[in-house]
């Protein structure tokens, strides 16, 4: 008996591991995600058919690594108009209408990570990220929108595609509840199938507890040459206390040890100055980070790196829309809308904010002449944040789960 239970383990195992592409019928596949499956749909979702038309997710067991994931959409039974997201709201594509009968393909590349670096070491997870979906042992894609279809799913390992790293605080990380977001989870919705967005932000962190949890070890077993590092930090480095502390002593330091880091991995560094808060001084926008982004340019120019003013551009952003409408751009809601308690927040952007800096970011990659803007798809328009788009326009297919 123990030995036929070795037998199956060990051609699970086989399967779990293999390299292999994975095909899904989703006009026909109704199987439930269990372990034991490695597939399905997942949260007690339903399986999409012309009678169910509401939001579902489905996942995959997969090994660490990039994926290649080609989603065909629409339907042959009803028009659709369908949103598709990954992991924690990790938009991919937004509002995609198509008429009855008309099928189109879109292919995303997709990165999928475990806490686990090698026999000995992990990812130090906080309580709350024990259960998230950027940490499991699976691929969920949400499938949304007012009447979403998908037809087909086909999953592939890539080694291809240029993956971009992104290390932060809760201005950067896939914010995984409604209305929260942060630029970092909206950012893979501009880049097509040769760039894959490996978010590795946490709420919370600063540059020192980032390394010190081991998230960068983390990064570092798994880039490769010519990929990329994005380095934002600063909300909550300003809090430290210390002889260290200060944004030309640790600070500094650490942004260095990261450009160091990529730098020896052949990967290429790109950092960031802090998302600004909401904050009017005067009718004008203030910067709240005292020296901060001034800190994390001058690491930029030392070493050699490209810099994002992420700050003075989410400044402009945030003053175009003035004191008050500015609110729009936050998690900044009454009493009964998100909860039984009016939220006031003008640190964390919601999705209609998130969806703005995202694009602050692409510009700001722009301006450097960073080879990774030749990526952008056909959805990309440029932006400029003193004329932003209107709030009111903005088509957001709230997660029903988490």
């Amino acid at each position: 008996m123990k030995l036929h239970t070795s037998i199956f383990i060990i051609i699970l195992a086989l399967v779990y591991s293999a390299e292999e592409t994975q095909f899904f019928d989703l006009t026909t596949e109704t199987t439930i995600y269990s372990d034991s499956t490695g597939y399905g749909y997942d949260f007690k979702t339903k399986p999409q058919s012309a009678k169910n038309k509401a939001p579902a997710f489905f996942s995959i067991k997969v090994p660490d690594g990039n994926y290649k994931v080609t989603f065909e959409v629409g339907s042959d039974e009803f028009d659709s108009e369908t949103t598709i997201r990954t992991e924690n709201r990790r938009s991919l594509l937004e509002n995609f209408f198509t008429r009855k009968g008309k099928i189109q393909t879109f292919s995303f590349v997709v990165h999928k990570r475990t806490p686990k670096i090698d026999d000995k070491t992990s990812v130090g997870l906080k309580d709350r990220e024990k259960t998230s979906l950027v940490w499991d042992e699976k691929i969920t894609f949400e499938f949304n929108g007012k009447t979403p279809s998908i037809k087909s799913l086909k999953l592939e390992p890539d080694t291809n595609a240029v993956t971009v790293f992104l290390c932060g605080d809760s201005t950067v990380v896939d914010q995984g509840s409604e209305p929260w977001a942060s630029w970092g989870q909206i950012f893979p919705r501009w880049f097509d199938e040769n760039v894959c967005i490996a978010n590795y932000a946490e709420s919370g962190e600063t540059s020192t507890s980032f390394m010190g949890e081991r998230r960068l070890n983390k990064i570092l077993s798994m880039i490769k040459k010519g990929d990329y590092l994005f380095v934002e930090f600063g909300h909550n480095d300003e809090k430290n206390t210390g002889d260290n502390a200060g944004p030309y002593k640790n600070y500094a330091q650490n942004l260095k040890t990261f450009v160091d880091k990529a730098k020896e991995k052949g990967a290429n560094a790109v950092i960031l100055s802090p998302t600004a808060r909401r904050a009017f001084e005067g009718g004008k926008a203030s910067n709240t980070h005292g020296e901060y982004p001034a800190a994390a340019k001058k690491v930029a120019e030392n070493e050699g790196v490209p810099f994002i003013p992420l700050t003075d551009k989410t400044m402009d952003l945030i003053e175009s829309f003035g004191s008050q409408d500015s609110t729009k751009l936050y998690v900044y809601y009454d009493a009964g809308t998100y909860g039984p308690t009016a939220v006031k927040d003008n640190t964390h952007f919601n999705t209609f904010g998130a969806y703005e800096v995202s694009k602050c970011v692409v510009m700001g990659l722009k301006e450097i002449n960073s080879p990774l803007v030749e990526h952008l798809n056909k959805e990309w328009k440029d932006f400029d944040p003193k004329s932003p788009d209107k709030p009111d326009e903005f088509v957001w297919a709230e997660t029903p789960v988490h």
